[in-house]
């Protein structure tokens, strides 16, 4: 099948080829939506999304494919390696340009996005949380450690918890505010268990393992681009009271296991190449790193994605309101590059499984406004933010809902983005 430059497709689909849509041809990024019976796989594009189950009914896609294409989830394709990805790709990208001679069969495949109940694409057998920005490491260890912000470890081993698969849900769930045991009030002997006072959301983005490593193996530096499949948007939930009394010593827990949002989207890591940049130089002053975590030139590269976050309050929806924009960041201020992040995780012979989700952990920039949570923005509720109602804001009430929005732009290419993650804080249940 003959490769074109991306930037020459256009699609018969003109929503698609509009400059400001999310999903054009070059994008295709993957979903599933339900169905009376399950959950087929799709393909955005433009305003709808593709039935990847009805294209392979219809002989659309290669026979190889066509099993994987009518799974419930993405993992039987990821399972088959980069060649297969490569070729549902290309072959879905000419089904939809201008001049294909399969349209009027696509078009009896194609659904309405708004339309649609999009539902999680892949199983995901286990997450892990890193701490890949120093930016956020270091701002979040001046508040807390202000003689030593960054410890001594961070810039020779990429920081990372795991984290709870279970509770991994798809954008647009509501998210319970949830009770966790605190610090003891001024004067009292014993903490309380009481609905946390200090939700916070965390800007981050999710990688997907799409290969293997057996038992007991580790994946070299420079293999370990290749077995991710792709990325989507992720918010981290956090209860910033109930973390502080629990963490030491051995780290998060009750404090963020209750949920983690997730976008819907899976964008191919394949759609992101054009936007790969390389990642900040480190100052000479860093220390070496160990052989199995330093990069040539192609580990360098990190997509050049640009993020947002927003709030919008329950008094902002019933006046009709725009959302309020609390920050904007960039993947390219990372410190720990995703490839790193798969060298090191199984460089003690952890075996990453098909559907694994790798976490960057919260993504600021070196800007105080391009913070990637609360805790950072209103340095831990001293400096709270006031919002254009007159509200004050240190951490989230119920009822706000915080949106999350990614997307690459580059001169000559259409610009991708990653679409949503959103959720809506409702009460503790009593």
């Amino acid at each position: 099948m003959a490769k074109r430059p991306a930037g020459s497709y256009r699609s018969w689909l003109l929503e698609a080829n509009d400059p400001a849509a999310d999903f054009p041809l070059t994008h295709l990024p993957y979903s599933a939506f339900r169905v009376t019976k399950g959950q087929h796989l799709c393909v955005a594009i433009g305003i709808h999304l593709l039935d990847l189950f009805a294209c392979a009914e219809a002989g659309l896609l290669p026979s190889s494919l066509k099993v994987a294409c009518q799974s419930p989830t993405l993992n039987a394709l990821m399972g088959k390696g980069p060649k297969a990805w490569l070729l549902l790709r290309e072959t879905l990208t000419q089904l939809l340009a201008i001049g294909s001679p399969h349209q009027s069969k696509l078009e009896e495949a194609l659904h309405s996005i708004a339309g649609a109940t999009l539902v999680r694409p892949i199983e995901i057998p286990d997450y892990t949380d890193f701490y890949a920005s120093i930016h956020h490491a270091t701002r979040v260890g001046q508040l807390f450690r202000p003689d030593q912000p960054l410890l001594p470890n961070y810039k020779h081993i990429p920081i990372g918890y795991h984290g709870r698969a279970s509770s991994i849900v798809t954008s647009g769930t509501p998210i319970l505010r949830p009770v966790g045991q605190t610090l003891p009030d001024a004067g009292d002997e014993m903490p309380n268990a009481f609905p946390t006072k200090c939700l916070d959301y965390e800007l981050e983005l999710a990688f997907y393992i799409g290969q293997t490593n057996p038992l007991g193996t580790s994946v070299p530096i420079d293999k370990a681009a290749d077995r991710i499949f792709g990325c989507s948007l992720l918010n981290d939930w956090s209860a910033r009271d109930v973390q502080s009394w629990e963490y030491q010593p051995l780290g998060p827990f009750l404090s963020k296991s209750f949920a983690t949002s997730i976008s819907a989207w899976v964008t191919p890591m394949a759609a992101l190449e054009p936007f790969f940049i390389s990642s900040h130089p480190k100052p000479n002053t860093d220390p070496k790193l160990l052989k199995y975590l330093e990069l040539s030139s192609k580990e360098r590269k990190i997509p050049d994605l640009k993020f947002e976050v927003f709030l919008t309050t329950r008094l902002m929806r019933e006046n009709k309101l725009s959302r309020f924009r609390l920050s904007q960041s960039s993947l390219r201020a990372l410190y720990w590059t995703p490839a790193q992040l798969v060298a090191h995780h199984t460089i003690n012979g952890c075996n990453l499984q098909v559907g694994d989700l790798l976490a960057t952990g919260t993504i600021s920039g070196p800007l105080e406004s391009s913070a990637g949570c609360l805790l950072e923005l209103t340095r831990n509720g001293s400096r709270p933010i006031t919002l254009p109602t007159g509200e004050v804001r240190s951490f989230l009430s119920d009822g706000d809902e915080i949106t999350l929005r990614g997307f690459c732009e580059k001169r000559g290419h259409p610009r991708i983005g990653l679409g949503e993650c959103r959720a809506t804080i409702l009460p503790a249940r009593p």
